[in-house]
């Protein structure tokens, strides 16, 4: 009875194995579902496999470079990071840090000609219209908020 509990309990160990790595695993067919949700005869087929590559004792690794060597990398959700994919992967990362760099390059650019129009109002240089409203802006604190519900809603509803 004992040896039984251990087999079951290592075909289910097994069984999610198996299912872990179908979930990582394209269908060729479908391309947009993965082959353990995939009712295409390629994907059952695929599924039986990385059954029998579990049962012959081969590792996940072993089984990804498997599928990969025979269908290509698009078969797998998560392609490698390589030279052929670096642009995939550091596009997000590039075009965030371009952001930063221009919010901060702004706020820099925002920052010295407060102080340029500063300087020359020490100077006596009349300053334009735009140029007053914005040291004005920069000089006077703003009001502090209204306490109470209606001010809150209305400053959410504002935003």
């Amino acid at each position: 009875m004992e040896k039984t509990d251990e087999e079951r309990k290592k075909a289910q160990m097994l069984d999610a194995r198996a299912r872990n790595i179908s979930h990582n695993v394209r269908c060729t067919e479908c391309g947009s579902q993965s082959i353990e949700d995939s009712q295409a005869d390629i994907a059952i087929l695929l599924r039986q496999l990385i059954r029998d590559e579990i049962g012959a004792g081969k590792t996940d690794k072993e089984i990804y470079n498997k599928l990969e060597d025979e269908f290509g990398e698009t078969v797998l959700y998560a392609p490698k990071f390589d030279l052929q994919t670096a642009a995939l992967w550091l596009t997000p990362v590039i075009i965030a840090g371009g952001t930063a760099a221009g919010l901060v390059y702004q706020k820099h650019r925002q920052r010295k000609n407060v102080d340029i129009m500063a300087l020359n109002l020490i100077r006596g240089v009349p300053l334009t219209p735009k140029e007053r409203v914005t040291i004005l802006d920069v000089l006077i604190p703003p009001s502090p908020p209204p306490k109470g519900v209606a001010s809150r809603l209305r400053r959410w509803l504002n935003r």
